[in-house]
């Protein structure tokens, strides 16, 4: 007799997010798909919307779910998540992973857990920063892209309190980035051979960055953090370059953040300038450190929709469940 499954059920399975994780768990050695609800797709096959998956999965859409499932995804919009766990219960063992950004800042500095309307405690879910606290945590809140890509590119810094100056970010975004939903800039037609700014030192992950830093450097002022992100156009992937004053030698620097990523499985230090497709489809974060002057430059990769969404929620469900950390998640890399 096989190992007892954990039973998952997914909330808003018909975007790119919920696409995503719909086919992480369908792999999962651990895991057991019970229900995927989609309020528009309602009825449908689950490949009629995801036709890649045709073969993969029998499950249809549903507009109803199961209460009684051992971890609950929310993989619908932003504002979304909040209004439909207050119009809905489930068991209270139930763990609940949300990916969007309801329940990410409580705007607390210094405060990564958020309470929600039913008394819910959501655990900020960046493992990098607090596996332990994950492992011990009812329910996760999922770190946006971006912030995941330039929290992993400072961390290693804020932990020894190096951060002392202002910190400059410029980051560029593949357009699933920005939901299925058809707009004007995550059109083909717009996004082919183009590029825009937008959200300019204003991005709305800047209050899971800040929060973190202050954390991590609590008796500190902490210094200003100025992002500018881009519209790219390809579909899949972040990459950001993240540069600031830094008295540690290229070396030291290298050293420091190899230790620190010692026992974390998906961040790996690079020797070499990486490109994007090194991370795209797999759940990893790729740095790489360079020193020009006083500066210290950090790159850092990811794909968007996996360690930047469904392949870190699945991550955090299997540090929940105590599950190998990798489980599901060895993922193949495209190289071309």
């Amino acid at each position: 007799m096989g190992e007892q499954k954990i039973k998952a059920g997914i909330i808003g399975g018909a975007g790119y997010t919920g696409g995503e994780l719909l086919r992480l768990l369908l792999n999962h050695p651990n895991v057991e798909l019970t229900f995927v609800h989609s309020k528009s797709q309602a009825g449908k096959p689950v490949h009629a919307v995801h036709a890649d998956l045709l073969g993969e999965t029998e499950l249809y859409f549903s507009d109803s779910f199961q209460q009684e499932v051992d971890v609950l995804f929310l993989c619908v919009g932003h504002g979304e998540a909040k209004k439909f766990l207050a119009e809905n219960t489930f068991v209270e063992s139930t763990k609940i992973i949300d990916l969007s950004q309801d329940f990410r800042w409580n705007g607390e500095a210094g405060n990564a857990q958020t309470i929600d309307a039913n008394g819910r405690v959501f655990t900020y879910g960046l493992p990098e920063l607090q596996r332990e606290n994950i492992q011990q945590a009812q329910h996760i809140s999922n770190p946006g892209c971006f912030a995941t890509t330039i929290q992993l590119a400072l961390l290693p810094l804020a932990a020894n309190g190096l951060i002392t100056d202002e910190v400059h970010v410029s980051g560029i975004t593949g357009s699933t980035g920005a939901g299925q939903s058809l707009s004007p800039t995550s059109h083909y037609s717009w996004r082919s051979g183009n590029i825009s700014s937008y959200k300019v030192l204003n991005h709305q992950h800047l209050n899971e960055i800040r929060r973190t830093l202050h954390e991590l450097q609590p008796g500190q002022d902490l210094p200003a953090i100025h992002f500018v992100p881009y519209r790219g156009p390809f579909t899949r992937g972040i990459l950001c370059t993240s540069y600031l004053p830094c008295s540690l030698t290229i070396d030291q620097a290298n050293e420091l953040y190899c230790t620190y990523y010692s026992k974390h499985s998906f961040v790996f230090i690079s020797n070499s300038i990486p490109d994007l497709k090194q991370v795209v489809n797999t759940n990893k974060c790729i740095l790489y450190l360079e020193k020009q002057g006083e500066m210290l430059v950090i790159t850092s990769l990811i794909d968007n929709l996996l360690k930047g969404a469904s392949g870190q929620a699945v991550q955090n469900m299997n540090l929940i469940f105590g599950l190998e950390e990798t489980a599901g998640l060895k993922l193949k890399p495209s190289g071309f």
